[in-house]
């Protein structure tokens, strides 16, 4: 089974994983930004998100399994890797897994080490719409609401819905197993596992994925890495502040 994604432009390969209920669609403005820069963009969706298959079994061994797959399928070699939060972690154990085939990674707000679970509130709200009920975007905003009462989350979250059929709306995510398996989504990083290329990490000034104690562990792991703070954002920094996270990445990979 191979993962779905976007393919954009010509030249030198770019992948990118975005996070955990996210879908290569939340990438699409800069994907297209890094394929203007000569880059083969690839957006790629993860198992049980956006357009890829469904399955039971969901671990980062397993996702980083997937990738391999696909980067054989697509004959690509020698890549930019950039991960978003569970797409970081995704790309930081393929990075150390295949180093041959990653020239440069990219880690955008996620550190190596472990992270409770935190996305309950979340998982209880989208469990909440009933699509047999819930007939428009509206509705499911306004049920999903009285969980989570930040817009900007909830619009990233709405963007998983889609049209199943004429009248029927669902979800791209297979929410059954990510709620079964969202433990997997905060596991560290095999503390053994190391990448000795470059590497960037970047971290919302806002955000508190990568804390001050977080900088010795990514250095340990990722010895060439780099950290740079983008001002004026969260977690979801590429959305937040994209121009800065454009300028940061380009000069990176450049």
């Amino acid at each position: 089974m191979l993962l779905h994604s976007n393919i954009i432009g010509e030249g030198k390969p770019f992948v990118i994983l975005h996070g955990f209920l996210g879908m290569s669609d939340n990438w699409k403005s800069l994907g297209r930004q890094f394929s203007e820069q000569d880059f083969q963009v690839h957006l790629v969706d993860q198992r049980n998100h956006g357009r890829s298959f469904w399955d039971d079994n969901f671990s980062y061994e397993i996702l980083a399994e997937d990738l391999k797959h696909y980067c054989e399928e697509h004959q690509l070699e020698d890549i930019i890797l950039l991960g978003h939060s569970m797409g970081g972690k995704t790309a930081m154990l393929f990075s150390t897994l295949y180093p041959d085939l990653v020239s440069k990674l990219l880690v955008a707000d996620i550190s190596p080490r472990f992270y409770p679970v935190h996305h309950d509130t979340i998982l209880e709200g989208l469990s909440a719409l009933k699509f047999d009920e819930i007939k428009s975007r509206g509705e499911a905003d306004k049920v999903l609401g009285q969980y989570v009462t930040d817009f900007g989350t909830r619009q990233f979250l709405l963007k998983n819905l889609y049209w199943v059929e004429k009248g029927k709306l669902g979800l791209r995510i297979n929410l059954e197993v990510l709620k079964k398996e969202v433990a997997e989504i905060g596991e560290s990083l095999p503390s053994y596992a190391q990448f000795n290329k470059d590497a960037l990490f970047l971290r919302g000034d806002r955000s508190e994925y990568i804390g001050v104690d977080d900088e010795g562990l990514i250095l340990n792991q990722f010895p060439k890495a780099e950290i740079v703070t983008i001002s004026n954002a969260g977690h979801w920094l590429h959305a937040e502040n994209p121009k800065d996270f454009f300028e940061a990445v380009m000069e990176f990979v450049n």
